[in-house]
């Protein structure tokens, strides 16, 4: 079917443009005629099985994986680099450092004779060097045989956090909003005032202008996982531990970075990660074998609690779901329903999950796009598929659903797997027809191949979507305690006191350089008298960040959610260690006492990036502020009355360690696959989830005060 749109503009750069019917065309192939794939006129997806139906097996395979690809600017060594540098031309050898599972060739190598079109994107250079980058990529894949374009795929880059490879890879260059969890608060908070949750909106329109500018066309994001235990460490990512707001913010994301229906300026989303990865064992993440199961021991929390976001991914045409790496547990959980059918457990990772992928995400809730693996299911994180080779689990991975496999360029296994007919060519070309036709959809055959350096720079230089960005900060305080009206901090308040600023940390270093940060920041807000010495202060405005865990290894014991410094803790093997997520605990009590004692008020934030308890917290504290790796220039300005404070929990913040005690055979108090907000059905008697804080104020989801 001829579609009608308009003459496109197109760009080769050294392939021919061909003449047809008066119309323009890319002679990709270099045959002198107009092939269907060539036809702009056609559907996306009649171009695609065009494609597959002149693709030899090992362009379909490479069309098959994605993986991780370094910038040129990257490369310490230039001799390593081609086309002035731009493209990393290095090879890595397997086991050459943690992410080489299988040898890793240069960019031209890879595109040309391994077929890779998929690419991760890690690196934080400047919007024009990323563009540079993906024109350049794109040269190297027009002079192949078909004239296959690249797609790039990156994590999200609007939102501030320290880089955790894999979590947040990037940030600070395009237009930088709160973490997750704070654009969570932020809209709660407006939801909670009688609004709605159209921050996210405004946020999702930026992210797809900037990200078109860049030529970063597909997004892993966002994470529509219900928090339900609240040691795991991606707690940070997630939109909290409110499935129906969680549903709606998807739903905005998805309307807004890929737009109502998919398109030429659409970013395509990989909504993360199905079935919702927050049901853990105790925290434990299934980026180490500790971490392998997901728990249901509630009747109807899948469905409930989990499910649900998932739904509005579906309804809103999200264009692909990244499965969890984690096994759904037959023993430590009861029978699951979904619409009102059993649902039977396959003790196997979901990307290798044949039911749940085929049954429940296609049949049941009618998903028509692909589904991509989470990283490096076929060699690190295999779980339940162990003693298969690592062409079986190709095999297994892509006969349950799985169209892309992320985080590898191992072309020999899928492409044995094949030729072993373990794996059908019928399923190999129902996998390219699907990913191609997203390529197709994105214009990335015609007019949007390549991009202006000097527009990206233009774009994502918009004072408009950074001003909206710090709004957002702003929006995202919040104000868990504030005894006897401490905040805001007013001049009539203050009467020309002096107001002390310090960043306490983990990490020492950071800790150094972040106060030096936040008391400029302070400084250009005008409205204080600082000193650097808290003896002679009168108001000490503290931050704290607490670190806890490590994302690619479990800890010695269960992870920390405590804010404590050397803290004698058991392993579980019943062996003591030493636990610290804030180094300075003894000098933050110094700090308090000492401002006390000469009646002073001490504001504390706390940066929430898990469920922290703030037992050793709220009683030195006269205001107590969450942020989520929200700007402290932002939370000077609620300190201050500038702003009013808008923002609410986003997840309740359990007791003290005994709500989330484990017994000795591993279940936990409170339920692990249950939301803070719904665990009081389920604690034993006498027992109470949320914390309460000394002025009664109980932190559970929405919580969040006003001035």
């Amino acid at each position: 079917m001829k579609d009608s749109h308009k003459q496109p503009e197109l760009e080769v750069r050294i392939k021919n443009i061909i003449d047809v019917d008066g119309l323009k065309f890319k002679d990709l192939n270099n045959d002198g005629k107009l092939d269907p794939y060539e036809d702009w006129r056609l559907t996306p997806n009649e171009r695609a099985k065009n494609l597959v139906s002149l693709m030899n097996i090992d362009e379909k395979v490479g069309m098959m994986l994605i993986n991780t690809r370094q910038m040129g600017l990257s490369q310490k060594d230039k001799e390593k680099t081609s086309h002035k540098g731009v493209l990393d031309e290095a090879v890595v050898e397997k086991g050459e450092n943690i992410f080489a599972a299988t040898k890793i060739y240069g960019t031209t190598h890879t595109i040309e004779k391994r077929n890779l079109r998929h690419f991760i994107l890690r690196d934080n250079f400047s919007p024009a060097e990323m563009a540079e980058w993906i024109n350049k990529m794109n040269e190297v894949a027009e002079q192949t045989r078909l004239g296959i374009p690249v797609l790039i795929t990156s994590n999200s880059r609007n939102e501030n956090a320290e880089p955790i490879f894999g979590m947040n890879d990037a940030g600070g260059i395009f237009s930088t909003w709160p973490g997750t969890l704070g654009l969570a608060a932020a809209a709660q908070g407006e939801i909670k005032n009688g609004g709605d949750a159209s921050l996210i909106s405004e946020f999702a329109k930026i992210v797809r202008e900037e990200w078109n500018a860049s030529g970063i066309r597909k997004g892993y994001m966002y994470m529509a996982d219900t928090v339900t235990d609240p040691r795991w460490q991606r707690t940070y990512g997630t939109f909290g531990e409110d499935s129906e707001f969680i549903a709606d913010a998807i739903a905005r994301l998805i309307d807004g970075i890929q737009g109502e229906e998919l398109g030429k300026d659409s970013i395509a989303m990989t909504t993360k990660h199905f079935p919702g990865g927050g049901a853990r064992e105790n925290g434990f993440d299934p980026h180490y074998e500790e971490g392998k199961w997901n728990l249901y021991p509630t009747p109807g929390s899948l469905e409930k609690y989990h499910l649900p976001p998932f739904r509005a991914a579906v309804e809103h045409g999200t264009s692909s779901i990244m499965p969890y790496y984690s096994i759904p547990s037959i023993k430590k959980s009861v029978v699951q329903e979904f619409e009102e059918e059993d649902i039977p457990f396959e003790e196997v990772g979901f990307t290798f999950n044949h039911y749940f992928i085929n049954h429940i995400l296609r049949e049941k809730l009618g998903f028509k796009g692909y589904i991509n693996s989470d990283s490096g299911i076929v060699n690190k994180m295999s779980w339940g598929v162990e003693d298969l080779s690592e062409a079986e689990r190709f095999a297994k991975a892509v006969n349950a659903g799985t169209d892309i496999v992320a985080d590898t360029n191992d072309i020999e296994n899928l492409k044995l797997a094949v030729s072993k007919g373990w794996i059908s060519e019928k399923r190999i070309d129902e996998a390219n027809e699907r990913l191609l036709t997203e390529m197709f959809t994105l214009g990335l055959f015609d007019e949007r191949t390549y991009y202006s350096p000097e527009a990206a720079t233009s774009i994502v230089s918009n004072q408009a979507n950074w001003d909206a960005a710090y709004a957002g900060h702003k929006k995202s305080v919040t104000i868990l305690k504030n005894q006897s009206k401490t905040l805001p901090l007013t001049a009539e308040k203050l009467n020309n006191k002096k107001v002390y600023v310090e960043v306490l940390h983990k990490e020492s270093e950071r800790a150094t350089a972040y106060t030096d940060k936040a008391r400029k920041e302070c400084q250009e807000l005008g409205q204080f008298i600082l000193t650097d010495n808290y003896e002679e202060a009168d108001t000490a405005i503290m931050f704290l960040h607490p670190k806890s865990g490590s994302y690619f290894n479990a800890t010695p014991g269960l992870l920390e959610l405590d804010i404590c410094e050397d803290k004698v803790v058991s392993a579980l093997d019943g062996s003591l260690y030493q636990e610290t997520t804030l180094t300075g605990m003894n000098h933050l009590k110094e700090v308090a006492d000492s401002i006390h004692s000469r009646g002073g008020k001490m504001v504390i934030s706390v940066n929430v990036t898990l469920p922290w308890i703030l037992e050793s917290v709220d009683p030195l504290a006269d205001a107590l502020i969450a942020g989520y790796d929200t700007f402290n220039n932002a939370q000077f300005e609620v300190i201050a009355g500038n702003s009013q404070p808008v923002g609410v929990l986003p997840l309740t913040l359990p007791a003290s360690e005994e709500v989330i005690a484990v017994y000795q055979n591993g279940d936990c108090v409170s339920r692990n696959d249950v939301p803070g907000y719904d665990k009081d059905k389920y604690m034993p008697k006498g027992l109470t989830y949320a914390y309460e804080d000394s002025d009664g104020n109980i932190y559970k989801l929405g919580h969040g005060l006003r001035y």
